[in-house]
């Protein structure tokens, strides 16, 4: 005797007695509570994300000026790392890709002599860093 799809699935996702199991969350909707979810491990990620940048940063800079770097980051750098990230992860061609990318970048910067390229790579974090004191300062009327 063969089993229904229906009850191998039931299964694997934790049925219980042919039911599925209820899972415990704060609001009684689950769609709800897997928005919740999301957020949790959004902001988590990020606040993670940025204390790990700001340890990285800490090395060269003063941890105040670290701080000020990962603040004055534009949203379009923010996307662009994003969907980066993404494109990376989800596949082998886009990791070779987005690879292959920051290999070209290395070496271009490499070729430019290792002056010009550091110049530059300090003049743009100034900038970056200028942007996050910038915003962390009051409002002045």
């Amino acid at each position: 005797m063969t089993r229904r799809k229906s009850s191998k699935i039931a299964k694997s996702v934790g049925a219980v007695g042919g039911k599925l199991a209820e899972v415990p969350g704060i609001s009684p909707n689950p769609m709800t509570n897997l928005l919740l979810t999301d957020l949790v491990l959004r902001g988590g990620g990020q606040i993670m994300r940025h204390a790990v940048e700001r340890t990285l940063l800490g090395t060269k800079y003063s941890k105040g000026k670290a701080k000020s770097i990962v603040k004055g980051r534009s949203m379009v750098q923010t996307m662009v790392g994003t969907a980066l990230a993404r494109i990376a992860t989800r596949s082998v061609p886009g990791a070779i890709i987005v690879g292959g990318g920051m290999l070209a970048k290395t070496l271009y910067d490499r070729k430019q002599g290792k002056t010009a390229a550091k110049t530059e790579g300090e003049r743009k974090v100034r900038e970056q860093a200028a942007a996050g004191e910038k915003e962390s300062d009051p409002i002045v009327t």
